[in-house]
C-alpha cells in the first residue's frame, strides 16, 4: 500500500505551498505556491543569500527597494521552477489589492522579469487577492495570456465572481475559515466533513463543475491532514511541508471525497459589482478574513522590503 500523499497524488494535483526549495526536492509537487509571508521567510534560508545580494544590486528606477523585492520574487520563483514540472505563482504586492490599474502594471512586471531570467509565461500564476478590485486585473490579464491564481478567497461570491472572470486558478481558504469560526464560539468540528472550510471549498467545487467553469479549484491554507484529505478529488491542493510530511508518514487511507456526478446546468446570472460586494459583505467571516490577510500580507512585504532597505543602504 502506498502512502496518502501517494494517495492522494492519484486523486488531486498536490502543490507545495513554500518557498523552501529543499522541502519542495523532497516532495516533488507539481507547482509551488508563494506569497510575502513564505517569501519573508525563505529570505533568511542559506540558500537565497546571493539571491538577495543580487536583486539589490540590480535594483533601479524611483523605487529601488520595490524593483528589488520584484527581482527576489522573480529569483526564488525561478530557483522553485528547476525543480517543478509545472509553475510557480509569484503574488502581486498586497497593497495594490484595490487598485486595478496598478495590479495589472505590476503583474506584466513580474512577467517581464521572468521573461528576462528565459522563463515564459506558460510556468507562471501571478497571484492577485480576490478583492473586486484584484478580479477584475485578473481578468484583463487573462486576455493576455498572463494566468492568474485569486488568492486570500473566502466568500462564494468570490468564487462565482472569479470563474465569471475567466480566471485560471483559485485558491479558496480552508484553515483561515476554521480559525475565524472557533475564535468565534463555534465548537471544534467533529470529523473534517463538519469543518466550515471544508464545506465551503465543496460547494464552489461543485458549483464550477455543475455550471462547466473551467477555472481550477485550488483548496488552500490547511491546518491538519483531515481537511486535505476531505478534500480527495479537488483540482488541486496547496499544502506546507509540514503537511505533506505528515501525509508521507501517516496510516491514513484516502478515499475519493469529492467526485463530478456529471450533471449540468446553464450559469446563474452575472454577479455585478454591487451584487458582488454585497453578497461578500453580507458573510462576516470572509469580509474579517480578506481585510486581515490583506494587512498580514502587506506587514510582511514590509518587512522584506526593510530587509532589502537596509542593504541598499
Amino acid at each position: 500500500m502506498t502512502n496518502p500523499l501517494e494517495q492522494l497524488r492519484a486523486l488531486s494535483a498536490v502543490v507545495a505551498d513554500t518557498g523552501d526549495i529543499e522541502a519542495i526536492a523532497r516532495f516533488r509537487p507539481m507547482d509551488a505556491t508563494t506569497n510575502p509571508s513564505l517569501l519573508l521567510k525563505a529570505a533568511a534560508l542559506p540558500a537565497y543569500a546571493s539571491h538577495i545580494e543580487a536583486a539589490v544590486a540590480a535594483a533601479s528606477g524611483d523605487d529601488k527597494v520595490g524593483d528589488a523585492s520584484d527581482r527576489l520574487a522573480v529569483a526564488i520563483g525561478g530557483e522553485i521552477l528547476k525543480l517543478i514540472p509545472g509553475r510557480v505563482s509569484t503574488e502581486v504586492d498586497a497593497r495594490l489589492s484595490f487598485d486595478t490599474e496598478a495590479t495589472v502594471a505590476k503583474a506584466r512586471r513580474l512577467v517581464q522579469l521572468y521573461a528576462d531570467a528565459g522563463i515564459g509565461a506558460d510556468r507562471l500564476l501571478i497571484k492577485i487577492a480576490s478583492t473586486w478590485e484584484g478580479i477584475r486585473a485578473a481578468e484583463r490579464l487573462e486576455r493576455e495570456g498572463i494566468h492568474c491564481n485569486l488568492t486570500l478567497l473566502f466568500s462564494f461570491a468570490q468564487a462565482v465572481a472569479c470563474a465569471e472572470a475567466g480566471v485560471y486558478l483559485i485558491s479558496p481558504f480552508v484553515g483561515r475559515i476554521l480559525d475565524w469560526h472557533l475564535a468565534n464560539g463555534m465548537q471544534a468540528p467533529a470529523t473534517p466533513q463538519d469543518d466550515p472550510g471544508v464545506q465551503s471549498v465543496m460547494r464552489i467545487w461543485q458549483h464550477y463543475k455543475r455550471h462547466g467553469y473551467a477555472t481550477v479549484v485550488m483548496g488552500a491554507s490547511f491546518r491538519n491532514t483531515g481537511e486535505v484529505l476531505a478534500l480527495a478529488g479537488c483540482d488541486r491542493l496547496t499544502i506546507s511541508p509540514e503537511l505533506l510530511a505528515a501525509l508521507e508518514q501517516s496510516g491514513d487511507r484516502v478515499e475519493r471525497a469529492l467526485a463530478d456526478g456529471g450533471q449540468r446546468a446553464a450559469a446563474p446570472a452575472a454577479l455585478d459589482e454591487a451584487a458582488f460586494r454585497w453578497q461578500h459583505n453580507e458573510d462576516a467571516m470572509a469580509t474579517e478574513k480578506l481585510a486581515d490577510g490583506i494587512r498580514k500580507f502587506a506587514a510582511d512585504q514590509r518587512k522584506l522590503e526593510a530587509l532589502l532597505a537596509a542593504k541598499l543602504g
